[in-house]
């Protein structure tokens, strides 16, 4: 007789991986708050485009370097409840924006908030991996929609409510963070029986179906992969309003919902995606959407107001599902190290938005943000390494 704690084991627990994508989307509403505050924190303190680029810096770093050390511990002695105590992590560094009078009490904000993530992340994987019954795609992709909603609110958060009352109201944000705390610690006790309901079990663990070394050069691939994708979205997210404002003359609460609109149709392409990675594979869904967003990420910095937001549409739509893909293929790839792999790939994703976010600032001081895109638009060429990813993760489908 199957128990209630092993039967999400071995069945798509959807109730799981909807909570855990509640809590992904009330994590990444967050941390989405910080590059939306961006033109308003500009214009507060003063800043360039350098120490703009600095502030996700530190954000985007903190998360980085702990996300792959946290997912390598957590696959020796897992942390159910970790999910939570994240959120409240989060909870802390929203306070010190949301009082900050200084550049540096921002930056203590800034780290609070990515620490939050590097806990969350890996784990939350983990979750929904668990809770799939096999259909990893599907439970990635649910897992990642909420991340990309959440994302997507941050902007119109920022226009309707930060702009019109001032910095202090990021403090609002913070029931937020405890409702995530609440639905993140239900998720923990999920978690925490399901280990104890397997501890019984002897658990056997796939050994890796490749030699190590085309392991390693495939997880190499799949860096640059994740390089390509997240460098060039971490581009639009953190300096598209500033682009629409300099070329369109838009007003900061219009640049922030065109920026929701890009956010939004990265929700969409990722619930499509869920199904066609399960139909066809990762490795079709990661060739596609990295080189099949090329022709559309190159006519975008030439192009007029009304088609910047059809192509931005379009760009995030295909964009969509790249990352999902590849974090299902890496562990595909490794089996039994679920942790690693997504602390190391949501790690690396965060890296690149860092440094890339802090590079670009620096770059778009000495250039202009226009030249930014232009640069930005070949990006997606590096989709041609998929060409090196070994045939895995084919899907029910043929391709």
């Amino acid at each position: 007789m199957t128990t209630s704690a092993e039967k999400p084991a071995s069945e798509t627990a959807f109730a799981v991986i909807m909570a855990v994508s509640l809590g992904h989307l009330l994590n990444d509403t967050i941390q989405s708050l910080i590059p939306a505050l961006y033109p308003m924190l500009k214009d507060s303190y003063g800043l360039d485009f350098t120490q703009i680029g600095i502030l996700g810096f530190v954000f985007q770093i903190t998360a980085s370097l702990l996300q792959p050390a946290i997912g390598i511990y957590t696959d020796k002695r897992p942390l159910p409840y970790s999910l939570a105590v994240g959120m409240g992590l989060s909870l802390i560094g929203l306070v010190f924006l949301a009082f900050a009078t200084t550049y540096w009490t921002l930056l203590i904000g800034a780290a609070f908030v990515g620490l939050g993530s590097a806990i969350f992340h890996p784990e939350a994987s983990r979750v929904a991996r668990l809770a799939s019954g096999g259909r990893h795609g599907v439970a990635q992709s649910l897992f990642q929609v909420g991340g990309n909603i959440g994302s997507a609110i941050g902007p119109l958060l920022a226009a309707f409510i930060v702009l019109q009352h001032g910095q202090t109201s990021v403090s609002w944000f913070s029931v937020i963070a405890l409702l995530g705390m609440v639905v993140l610690f239900g998720v923990g006790r999920w978690y925490a029986a399901l280990r104890v309901a397997s501890a019984a079990r002897k658990v056997t663990v796939p050994a890796p179906t490749f030699p190590r070394a085309i392991i390693i050069r495939t997880i190499v691939v799949l860096m640059v992969l994740t390089l390509s994708k997240h460098l060039y979205q971490t581009s639009l997210a953190s300096f598209y309003t500033f682009y629409v404002i300099d070329r369109f003359s838009v007003s900061i609460q219009d640049a922030q919902i065109l920026l929701f609109v890009f956010l939004g149709s990265i929700a969409i392409g990722t619930i499509a995606g869920g199904p066609i990675m399960d139909r066809f594979g990762t490795r079709f869904v990661i060739w596609f959407s990295i080189l099949g967003t090329l022709p559309f990420t190159l006519a975008l910095p030439y192009v007029d107001y009304t088609w910047t937001v059809i192509l931005t549409v379009v760009i995030g739509i295909i964009l969509a599902s790249a990352f999902s893909a590849i974090v299902v293929f890496a562990q595909e790839l490794v089996p039994g190290r679920i942790g690693l792999i997504a602390g190391l790939f949501f790690g690396v994703a965060f890296g690149i938005g860092g440094i890339g976010v802090a590079a670009l600032g620096i770059l778009a001081d000495h250039t202009s943000i226009a030249f930014i895109f232009k640069l930005c638009s070949f990006l997606p060429f590096m989709g041609l390494f998929a060409a090196f990813l070994p045939p895995i993760g084919k899907g029910r489908g043929r391709w």
